[in-house]
């Protein structure tokens, strides 16, 4: 029987697996590696719709090399692996097999991949490469910008707009403050100083 879960075991290719063979099972077509890195990869598949598909099992071996990992997992929906603890700059050769509760499909056709250097993963995060995430940051950066400096506009033209008002109200005021001054200072002069003047005339 097959435990639960993940298991992954590394076997020599000219071992023997007593494996059951379930002939009502399709192999898993488009057989596709994706997010290839360094040090792993994710490997994607299809079935046929209809089969009887309860987990997978994965075949992943060093190209010229007789050692391979088996990768099987059970009671899962999921139609993708990560392939872990790779080596670098180095070819490797894939085959998915659909699991039902009878026993292992065929196999898919052999998918072969190269895992990146180092260097080639230095040099695509590199200063000059912005990722789509970094551009909607800095759009949305801007965006934050650009809201604070119309805010600030429009205050100070209200700031702008309120003194002028406050301005004009001072300006409308001031020339009746002239006549006020000179009609005070016109009613504070004194009688006396004419009739003064008058007296010194006559005598």
């Amino acid at each position: 029987t097959v435990s639960r879960g993940l298991a992954a075991h590394t076997l020599l290719l000219h071992d023997e697996r007593h494996v059951e063979f379930d002939s009502s099972l399709s192999a898993p077509l488009n057989v596709t590696i994706r997010e290839l890195e360094v040090n792993s990869a994710i490997v994607t598949w299809d079935i046929l719709e209809g089969d009887p598909v309860i987990g997978f099992a994965i075949t992943q071996q060093k190209r010229d090399v007789r050692t391979l990992r088996y990768i099987q997992e059970v009671n899962t929906t999921t139609r993708s692996c990560a392939l872990w603890d790779l080596e670098e700059d180095t070819e490797y050769i894939v085959h998915v097999q659909s699991i039902s509760m009878g026993g292992s499909g065929p196999p898919s056709d052999p998918v072969s991949f190269r895992t990146r250097r180092e260097s080639e993963k230095l040099a695509s995060t590199g200063p000059d490469q912005v990722s789509k995430e970094d551009m909607e940051k800095a759009v949305q950066l801007r965006a934050g910008e650009l809201i604070i400096i119309v805010v600030v506009l429009v205050m100070w033209a209200g700031v702008i707009l309120l003194f002028c008002r406050q301005y004009d109200i001072i300006k409308d005021n001031e020339p009746n403050n002239n006549k006020d001054k000179a009609k005070t200072s016109s009613e504070c002069s004194t009688p006396e100083h004419q009739q003064g003047g008058l007296l010194r005339s006559n005598v």
